[in-house]
């Protein structure tokens, strides 16, 4: 039996990554991936039973970094505003960090593997857990409005990752060049809270 190369794993799942981003799902192959890899076909198949094996472990490994990493410093307990801010900080540093990954997890999360991939482990069921009380106590202390969770996210979430959208890009309306700054981020975090209490 072959032992698995640390160093051969990582470039599989750099290369994965890369390709998934740059040509979706339908440009993506296990021999196309392997050739990028310098590694035989039979080499991929030492790490991952088939292709949608594959795409489910590296997105699972990619959204429990993204997941650990957004509540880094972080307590349900905080008051609304902290907590939020905290969130965005967390965020906009691991977009910011692995732009690539974050691309990636975006695709996937919008295909077939996304329930699997959340379903797959008790830490995705851990962070909504501590995502629920955090917004539960924001209610209940009366610090943002009841709504809908689609709306609460569109208006909690969305200002930052339209930025996080414009900063990758380089440029946001009309091609203005841009960059996100903490002066902007906060000019948009403040209207965010203003917008979200009662």
């Amino acid at each position: 039996m072959r032992v698995r190369d640390i160093d051969k794993e990582k470039l599989v799942i750099a290369n994965a990554i890369d390709q998934i981003v740059q040509d979706g799902f339908q440009g993506f192959s296990m021999n196309k991936l392997a050739k990028a890899c310098n590694i035989s076909v039979g080499t991929l198949y030492i790490y991952y039973k088939d292709k949608d094996d594959l795409i489910q472990k590296i997105g699972a490994t990619v959204a429990l970094e993204f997941f650990s990493s957004t509540i880094q410093n972080f307590s349900p307990e905080m008051s609304f505003e902290e907590g939020l801010w905290i969130q965005w900080i967390n965020r906009a540093d691991f977009t910011m960090k692995y732009p690539k990954q974050v691309a990636f997890f975006e695709i996937i999360k919008h295909s077939p593997h996304g329930e699997i991939i959340l379903n797959s482990t008790t830490k995705f069921s851990d962070f909504r857990m501590i995502m629920k009380q955090f917004i539960d106590n924001a209610l209940h202390n009366k610090e943002i409005s009841p709504m809908t969770f689609e709306a609460f996210w569109a208006v909690a979430y969305g200002p930052l990752y339209t930025l996080l959208n414009f900063h990758t890009d380089g440029k946001s309306m009309g091609g203005k060049p841009f960059v996100l700054t903490d002066t902007i981020m906060k000019e948009a975090f403040q209207a965010t809270i203003k917008a979200l209490k009662p």
